[in-house]
Formats: structure tokens, C-alpha cells, sequence
């Protein structure tokens, strides 16, 4: 049997490198090529998600290079990749440049799909629940289904909307030359949280930076009332899903498209708080510190997220396996064992 081969954009980040070691669990003698310009991703992340998973030392091929400046192929030395994961992007949805985001996320995107469309080589790539912006099912507090996405708060979400419609684009064209739609799944991310997000700095989840506040003696800030909730979904799941999309799941032939990745539950950031002190063995209930939400932030904030996870069932046949209120808990449990990643942002 010839070497499983799996590139990685994106793989020395926060997802990536969860993904990464789960590919050598899965597949001990993969050959894993990671692409990364290490803006917010590091060699850290690689060695801690390789120990968490117990699958020894990091043995893969690491290229730092942007994948905006890659003459993109999707072969490495001859040997055409078993899949290719696109996570590499800007991913600070605070980022006023449109020029960068824009260039960095969607116009990377159209080689690396066209090269994959052509050789046939499964693609599968993150885009993001802010692509929904905030659909009528928000005010309701509904579960955003597939078709209500197209209307971004920010160029972030704007720049993962054109990922997707550029994958419709390559798929048509490819529908219409080949007479079948090549294999490009494109997984809308809600928010994502587990172990090796501390390098993210300020955009690490809100459960990770709660727990920081509490764990260093602080209380938790929250905009004002804590009942905003969003679709936390934890980062094993979302390496799952991600493999399922490229046939490493129950079901080997996944339908191309554009699915949700989420949790498919709505956890409001008070219950948060209550899930840190849980797992903390707090006897008393933390005390929050309520501020209000300046208006600067308020015009693109997200009120409410949810993920139907409906199509993402019949599509993938994928469903998430992980309760987020109890996968909080234990990864709280495992930064209050980790002093050092969560008091040095990671560094250490």
C-alpha cells in the first residue's frame, strides 16, 4: 500500500495542528506536509497537539511560506495528496485592511481549488459562520440553516463568502467540462475552543480567555447581560468533521458542498462562566463584571449563533460527539494543569 500523503495550509495553527496530529493518530505513517507563514501560527502548537494525542514527535515536512506566494500544486515530489485541507487565512475579524483580507483568504483560494478540481484531489477548506453576518434567524435565536449566509457584518466574513462562491464557480465549470462536480467541501466554522488556541492571542475563544480571568484570580468580564450565545463547538469535533469531509469518516463518499460546522446548541457566555467554576470545584457562584458593549463593536457583533447541523448529518454523515458544556469543563480542567501555556499566551 503506497504512503497516505495529506497537506496541511494552515497546520501549524490552532486547528491545523489538532488536525495534524489526529491524522498521524489515525494514520501512523502518513506523510503530512504543513504550509504556514507562522503570522499567527507556531511550532508549539504541533509538538503540544502531537503529546496531547499521544502520537510521539511531530515528523512531518514544515514549508513557512505564505500559500499567496506558493506556485500551487497539489503534488509534493510526485506524490499526488490523499487531501488537502485549506485552513490558512487571516482569521482576526477585526482586521480593517480589505486589501490583505482579501487577497490572503479568497484570492489564494482559487489556485489551490483549481489545482485540486483538476487532479481530482479531495479539498476540503475553512470557511466561517461569519458568512451569516446576522440572518433573520438571529433575532428569533433559530438555528442559521445553509441558505441563510451571503450577508457578512465584516471583510472577514466577506472574504470566506467569496471562498465560497468561487468554489461554486469551480464546481459549475467542472460540472459542465467533466460531467461531475469535483470533491470541495467548505466547512463554515462557528467558534471553535480546545487546547493549542493560546497562541491566538485576543482571538482565542471566549471560553479560553474567561477561564484565563478566573484561573489568574480575576473575575470575567462580560458585555452586558451575558446572555449573548454563540455555537461553541469543540476542536476535536471540528477535526472530525474536517476528515469526514475528505472520506476519513463513516461515510467514504461525502457529497461536495458547503456545510455547517457547529455544535448545533446555542451556549450563552453566563453559562460559561458557570461551566468554568463547575470544573474549578467552585463552591460559590463567580462573580461577573458586566460592562457595556462599545459601539465600535457593537455594528458587526454577533448577538447569537447557532449551526443546523441538518444537511452536515445527510451530507458528511458526520454529527458532533461532544456535549460543549462538558468538553468546557475538561478543557478548563486541562489549562488549570497547564500553568504556563495559558500565563505566557502559549509561549512557553
Amino acid at each position: 500500500m503506497s504512503q497516505s500523503v495529506f497537506i496541511v495550509t494552515g497546520g501549524a495553527g490552532f486547528i491545523g495542528s489538532n488536525l495534524v496530529a489526529e491524522l498521524y493518530r489515525r494514520q501512523p505513517d502518513a506523510r503530512v506536509v504543513v504550509i504556514d507563514d507562522f503570522r499567527t501560527g507556531s511550532f508549539a502548537n504541533l509538538v503540544e497537539a502531537c503529546e496531547r494525542k499521544g502520537v510521539g514527535a511531530f515528523r512531518g515536512e514544515v514549508y513557512p511560506d505564505s500559500v499567496t506566494d506558493l506556485n500551487w500544486q497539489p503534488a509534493v515530489e510526485g506524490l499526488e495528496p490523499r487531501a488537502v485541507f485549506h485552513l490558512a487565512a487571516i482569521t482576526d475579524t477585526t482586521v480593517s485592511d480589505e486589501q490583505s483580507m482579501l487577497r490572503v483568504n479568497a484570492e489564494s483560494f482559487t489556485d489551490i481549488a483549481q489545482a485540486c478540481a483538476e487532479v481530482g484531489v479531495p479539498l476540503v477548506y475553512a470557511s466561517s459562520a461569519a458568512t451569516y453576518g446576522t440572518p433573520p434567524q438571529a433575532a428569533r435565536r433559530e438555528a442559521f440553516p445553509i441558505e441563510a449566509a451571503g450577508r457578512p457584518d465584516n471583510v472577514y466574513g466577506f472574504s470566506k463568502w467569496l471562498m465560497e462562491t468561487e468554489h461554486a464557480r469551480i464546481a459549475e465549470s467542472c460540472a459542465q467540462e467533466q460531467g461531475k462536480r469535483p470533491w470541495i467541501v467548505g466547512l463554515r466554522f462557528f467558534n471553535v475552543f480546545g487546547p493549542c488556541e493560546a497562541r491566538k492571542g485576543k482571538m482565542a475563544s471566549m471560553v479560553y480567555q474567561l477561564a484565563c480571568q478566573v484561573l489568574s484570580g480575576q473575575k470575567p468580564r462580560l458585555f452586558r447581560d451575558g446572555t449573548q450565545s454563540r455555537d461553541q463547538v469543540y476542536v476535536d469535533d471540528v477535526v472530525s468533521c474536517t476528515l469526514a469531509a475528505a472520506g476519513l469518516g463513516e461515510q467514504p463518499d461525502p457529497a461536495p458542498g458547503v456545510y455547517n460546522l457547529g455544535s448545533g446548541v446555542a451556549t450563552s457566555f453566563n453559562q460559561i462562566v458557570q461551566s468554568i467554576g463547575i470544573a474549578l470545584g467552585k463552591a460559590e457562584p463567580i462573580e461577573v463584571e458586566y460592562f457595556d458593549m462599545p459601539e465600535s463593536i457593537r455594528a458587526f457583533y454577533q448577538d447569537f449563533t447557532c449551526a443546523d447541523m441538518s444537511e452536515t448529518k445527510r451530507g458528511l454523515g458526520w454529527s458532533p460527539s461532544h456535549d460543549p458544556l462538558e468538553a468546557m469543563r475538561a478543557y478548563v480542567a486541562y489549562l488549570a494543569e497547564r500553568p504556563n501555556t495559558w500565563k505566557r499566551g502559549g509561549s512557553a
